[in-house]
């Protein structure tokens, strides 16, 4: 059913996120697609003047293809994909109703196998190129069942969140990204959590929706060997299919040396996807003051006001540490009161408690509400 709130959604995609000029090849990559929403963003992207190509997919039958996927064909499926990308400019990665464990059944070698060969090549070109990307996910009742909501609640929610003032947002973050830039040590404290690494020298990113919808987040990578301690997050986490929860990962100069959680032969298995794997690529905080409640569902859930994420594995070129992997695994902490509470220093500065600022130039990031 067609949604008149979807075409302000598609304007804030293509005008805001990927930034469509006339000429360009938009990739449109659609998973479980919402064809009335589909057509909406190719209307838009061609208003703008861009060329769309559409790719849709089904997640049961990608899952049936990497059941009986070998090295040849993902090699072969690789080189397709990435002469596609060599001609894109941008792009939307919109994932729509599935089922978050479709793939739990996959043999975790041959997931491995999978990001190996063919998602690190592909991910390769489009850093090269610098293909503008943006990933969104469309309110389905299985959201709505993780949020807790009602698929009506939730639609309502979904589009508050999506169509922020990004204007606004990145305006407030900018004291924030100006913090990050001349800070040397991070120390996080909270239940089960005492950890500290370096951000010197790592550029330091706002994203206030120009990758992700809904966005709302500043991001930056740790100085790759210089994280020590414990950290342990309080939010699930579905990888490779499975649903990981009580997370605790102990660090040794960069190292992820122990990991523990719900199932904990499967996390080490995906933490020896690779050399890179074990250690840290990505360091961001959270602050979407609309998203306040963990969904299980990493888009949401790292934009939450209040929380920090790290990622496992690769870091991004915007803010690179040298550290390079075929994952790139985003766990988040919330920090506040309702969920353990917890501390953030900056060069033994105290910036965040409880998940509000406390330095009067970064508390327009508060929530308002």
């Amino acid at each position: 059913m067609f949604d008149s709130r979807m075409h302000a959604l598609a304007d804030v995609l293509v005008k805001h996120a990927m930034k469509v000029k006339p000429g360009e090849n938009v990739a449109l990559i659609f998973r479980d697609a919402n064809i009335p929403f589909l057509k909406t963003v190719v209307q838009h992207v061609q208003q703008a003047g861009g060329r769309p190509f559409v790719e849709i997919s089904d997640s049961e039958v990608a899952r049936a293809v990497q059941l009986g996927m070998t090295e040849e064909q993902a090699r072969l499926q690789a080189e397709f994909a990435c002469a596609k990308w060599e001609k894109m400019d941008c792009s939307v990665h919109f994932v729509g109703e599935h089922n978050d464990c479709e793939h739990a059944d996959v043999p975790a070698a041959t997931q491995a196998m999978y990001r190996r060969l063919y998602s690190k090549p592909v991910d390769e070109v489009m850093r090269r190129k610098k293909t503008r990307w943006v990933v969104v996910q469309w309110p389905t009742p299985e959201a709505a069942q993780k949020a807790q909501m009602s698929t009506e609640a939730f639609e309502d929610f979904f589009f508050d969140v999506c169509c922020v003032d990004y204007d606004a947002m990145g305006e407030a973050m900018k004291p924030l990204v100006a913090l990050m830039e001349r800070t040397d040590k991070v120390h996080i404290k909270g239940p089960g959590t005492d950890l500290t690494f370096s951000i010197k020298g790592i550029p330091v990113v706002p994203c206030d929706g120009e990758f992700n919808i809904p966005d709302g987040e500043v991001f930056t990578a740790p100085v790759r060997d210089s994280i020590n301690g414990t950290v342990a997050f309080n939010t699930p986490s579905v990888e490779n299919g499975f649903r990981f929860e009580n997370i605790t990962l102990t660090f040794a100069n960069g190292q992820c040396v122990r990991a523990t959680a719900n199932n904990t032969e499967r996390i080490n298995a995906i933490l020896d996807t690779d050399a890179g794997a074990r250690f840290v690529g990505e360091f961001a905080l959270g602050v979407n003051p609309k998203v306040k409640n963990p969904m299980c569902d990493t888009l949401f859930d790292e934009k939450i006001a209040g929380s920090f994420h790290m990622a496992l594995g690769a870091s991004y070129d915007e803010a690179p540490n040298g550290n390079d992997s075929a994952i790139h695994w985003d766990l988040v902490l919330i920090q506040t009161p309702e969920y353990g509470g917890g501390e953030i220093y900056f060069d033994d500065v105290l910036i965040r408690k409880d998940g509000l600022f406390v330095l009067p130039e970064l508390q327009a990031l508060n929530p308002r509400d």
